[in-house]
């Protein structure tokens, strides 16, 4: 007895255009993802950089010969224990400074180079000190100190991670630009393909709204496959670059465990960004194949 032989599809799922199709979506995903990280981890960085600047503050005195360095170091640190927001004050060593200095001129001769001592002050972040005030109660105490508020380092930081997320953007944005060409373009292939099964179609009295649903969901299916398989081989890099053969003082390393491996408050937002990149791949196969394709099944008939 001859069994019913079932309908194929009208695109199989082997077919050349949505292979390469896949193949590059999936590429452009891994991309995606990439640029999605690299903003979160710019913006996460630049936060804590930020924070550690804006709680603290700096005194710089300057050594003379005219002038009693440890008188200065404990009269400003007298104004600075009794100054209202101010929650620690610590009078940090020379060789601190030397520290500071040596990278940039060698450690040879530092000893006889007059480097400013440093009074290092951790201000309340929820109610911070007068500043314009604080600096004319130290310059006040003694006339050649200098206070550093941190103030311009912190404005360009977050001058810097604008500029970086911009740039990011527009990466995503030509990503999705290219996404949307190679839709347009496998669509077409596949329907130049498969031209003459669309016209048998319409010959047995198929409208265009079936053809192109089921021509859409092997589209569907491809910008699903092409996102998971990005998002993952992403994470997959993530995970690498926190975990595998990197130094722990690496500051990528740290930045990409903290990212995702850390049980830090906003992980889970971070990775929700990341779950949209499958939804956008989606999102772009359906809405680009089925206007490609309404327009070419007009052409066809």
């Amino acid at each position: 007895m001859n069994e019913t032989a079932k309908p194929g599809p009208i695109i199989p799922r082997a077919a050349a255009p949505l292979r390469t199709l896949t193949a590059v979506m999936s590429v452009m995903c891994f991309l995606a993802v990439l640029a999605v990280g690299a903003m979160l981890l710019i913006n996460r960085a630049v936060e804590q950089w930020a924070s550690g600047l804006s709680s603290e503050a700096t005194v710089q005195v300057p050594q003379l010969s005219t002038r009693d360095m440890e008188k200065d170091l404990a009269a400003l640190e007298a104004v600075l224990a009794i100054t209202t927001g101010v929650k620690s004050v610590s009078v940090l060593e020379r060789s601190e400074g030397e520290k500071l200095v040596a990278p940039w001129i060698g450690e040879e001769g530092l000893d006889t180079l007059p480097i400013p001592r440093l009074i290092r002050i951790v201000v309340d972040d929820k109610a911070p000190p007068d500043f314009p005030a604080l600096e004319a109660a130290v310059q006040e105490a003694v006339p050649s100190a200098r206070l550093d508020t941190h103030r311009r380092w912190e404005a360009e930081l977050r001058r810097m991670a604008s500029t970086l997320t911009l740039l990011s953007t527009l990466i995503l944005a030509l990503i999705c630009a290219s996404a949307i060409a190679m839709v347009i373009f496998a669509s077409r292939a596949v329907l130049d393909a498969n031209k003459q099964t669309v016209e048998v179609l319409h010959i047995a009295g198929a409208d265009d709204s079936f053809i192109a649903s089921h021509i859409n969901r092997r589209f569907i299916a491809t910008g699903l496959w092409s996102g998971v398989i990005g998002l993952l081989a992403g994470l997959i890099t993530f995970f690498a670059l926190g975990h595998l053969g990197l130094a722990e003082n690496n500051g990528v390393a740290s930045a990409a465990r903290g990212l995702f491996f850390l049980p830090q408050e906003g992980n889970w937002r971070s990775l929700s960004w990341f779950l949209l990149v499958p939804v956008v791949a989606i999102v772009i196969s359906l809405i680009t194949s089925r206007v490609t394709l309404t327009r070419m099944l007009g052409e066809v008939r």
